[in-house]
């Protein structure tokens, strides 16, 4: 997602009478993402930000593969973005007691644990994509089940109940580790003072007061990532705990909808605010896009990609590699709406790797030059699978791979074949969405920092030979999350939210993106195996989803 300015001038409209700043309503969110914790203010007339400030996020690897962050200093970020934005309102003649209500959006997947009485983290937070646990999905993979005899069986055991398959992404494998190997977590469950959760869970419990009667509370969205919550129940499922062995002290924490007050801040500028809105980040996203209808569908592109498909509120479970979760449930009584989703490892960061590693290009506004320098690739393909083939493929032993080299190829060949690559991996996952409903995506909705660049988007419309659609407002992630804040307490009403839009038409023919698409193919098929020896286990595999 593109970087907002740390303030964004409030206007007024001098030919219309101006609204003092005290008259007008003001819904703020906390956006918590990977690389760094933010928190904007939106306008209830303009659904704009007007203010907003942004603090780096850091990652802690003790060891290839893990990936960890401190739960208390994204807290102390928190805070700090939120006081900061106050005061920046103040200097625009605005009061933070303006801000009728605050919403929550978060990286999902990340899995922490807490002690009840003394409130400090009992391990680090481990993040979504750590993948330490593999041999913790493998033994899971392997247990006896019944009327389970091939690997693909197996993996899919659980996917009608939680709508996921057996992958080190999701939460329960996490929570297996840290009651495995970190002593004071097994010893805080035995004396019923472990409090498990994702990041929403942690900030919003803090918020409210903590160990002085914070609420412990997640949503919809973030509960059907742990593979502990039915779908179709929406509550956390005594089958699936006891198939992961969960133990029966464990504090959980209550599922509710996106969309209602949990509680109140209880300290700061904010202090008394009420918190009224709580969404994963993609799914924060699909709502910030205006998604609201049964195929319509979102793809955000940033370090990977992620494409969710509203599917209504019928849950669609997936034969092609998706996976299948709750798009978001506005309000304690109305029906959940379901998505399919598929993940793309990379994107952003294979043209990080050209600027970083081959130091063949020096910023991304560069890169977007030379490729739209040339008309094509010259015949050139690269497959970005530096760790595996993700959606729809989940091929561990997949490796990047570029293909039809020439000695014409030059540097702006592969820029364009960079950018045809991460487009041509979403068009993989769009027709998978296809299969699994039968339907055809009609138009593509887009955002995220990639989504800034009309080549980048001229190309994605070409590849998947239909409009994309991206909105003028490009904060998406924030802006769910403010929604579903802003509806709980009456602020706006669904579907009366309007988003001005850019879309992009394709200008080249089905025959000819059709002939591209099949090379593409080759390719994949060429980068599938560089890192599987004869003798590796099956199971190495990544667990499609």
């Amino acid at each position: 997602m593109s970087k907002i300015h740390n303030l964004i001038c409030y206007k007024k409209n001098n030919s219309q009478k101006s609204m003092s700043a005290a008259e007008e309503t003001f819904v703020g969110a906390i956006d918590e993402g990977t690389s760094s914790t933010r928190f904007l203010v939106f306008s209830s007339k303009t659904h704009q930000p007007i203010a907003s400030h942004q603090i780096s996020t850091n990652n802690i690897t003790l060891h290839e593969g893990w990936v960890e962050q401190d739960p208390e200093d994204i807290l102390m970020k928190v805070k700090e973005t939120i006081a900061v934005t106050c005061e920046k309102l103040k200097m625009m003649n605005i009061s933070p007691s303006a801000i009728a209500a605050i919403g929550v959006t978060n990286q999902r997947e990340t899995t922490l644990v807490w002690d009840k009485y003394t409130g400090k983290p009992l391990y680090n937070a481990i993040i979504w994509m750590d993948m330490r646990t593999q041999s913790i999905v493998d033994r899971f993979i392997n247990k006896r089940i019944p009327n389970c005899h091939t690997l693909d069986e197996k993996k899919r055991h659980l996917q009608f109940k939680c709508g996921l398959t057996m992958n080190p992404y999701f939460s329960v494998f996490k929570l297996v580790w840290l009651i495995e190997n970190v002593p004071e977590v097994s010893k805080a469950i035995q004396e019923e003072r472990c409090m498990f959760g994702t990041m929403d869970s942690w900030l919003i419990w803090n918020l409210t007061g903590g160990i002085n009667g914070g609420v412990h509370i997640t949503d919809v969205t973030n509960a059907s990532r742990t593979m502990l919550m039915n779908i179709h129940s929406l509550r956390w499922d005594k089958a699936l705990i006891e198939f992961f062995e969960m133990p029966s002290k464990l504090l959980y924490p209550e599922i509710r909808s996106c969309s209602e007050v949990y509680g109140r801040m209880t300290e700061g500028p904010l202090s008394e605010t009420p918190i009224s809105g709580c969404i994963g980040d993609q799914q924060a996203a699909l709502m910030g896009q205006m998604c609201f209808l049964a195929g319509q569908a979102k793809c955000t592109f940033g370090t990977g990609c992620f494409l969710l498909y509203n599917t209504g509120r019928k849950p669609v479970i997936s034969t092609h590699g998706l996976l299948t979760t709750v798009a978001y449930k506005m309000g304690k009584q109305t029906d959940p709406i379901y998505a399919l989703e598929g993940s793309v490892a990379v994107a952003g960061s294979a043209t990080k790797w050209l600027k970083d590693n081959l130091c063949i290009v020096d910023s991304y506004k560069n890169m977007e030059v030379m490729a739209d320098s040339v008309e094509d690739t010259n015949g050139i393909h690269f497959v970005p699978a530096f760790s595996g083939l993700y959606a729809p493929y989940w091929k561990s032993d997949a490796r990047g791979t570029i293909t039809g080299l020439t000695m014409e190829t030059t540097d702006a060949h592969l820029m364009r074949a960079t950018l045809e690559g991460i487009c041509f991996q979403t068009k993989d996952v769009m027709q998978s969405m296809q299969s699994d409903t039968g339907h055809p995506i009609t138009a593509l909705n887009v955002d995220g920092g990639m989504s800034t660049s009309d080549t980048f988007l001229k190309i994605l419309t070409n590849v998947c030979c239909l409009p994309v659609v991206r909105p003028k407002m490009v904060e998406t992630t924030a802006l769910g999350a403010a929604l579903a804040a802003g509806f709980a307490v009456g602020i706006w009403s669904m579907h009366s939210v309007q988003s001005n839009c850019d879309t992009f038409i394709q200008t080249l023919s089905e025959e000819e993106q059709k002939s591209e698409y099949i090379l593409w193919k080759k390719a994949i098929d060429r980068s599938i195996g560089w890192n599987k020896d004869d003798e590796e286990n099956e199971y190495d595999d990544f667990a499609g989803f």
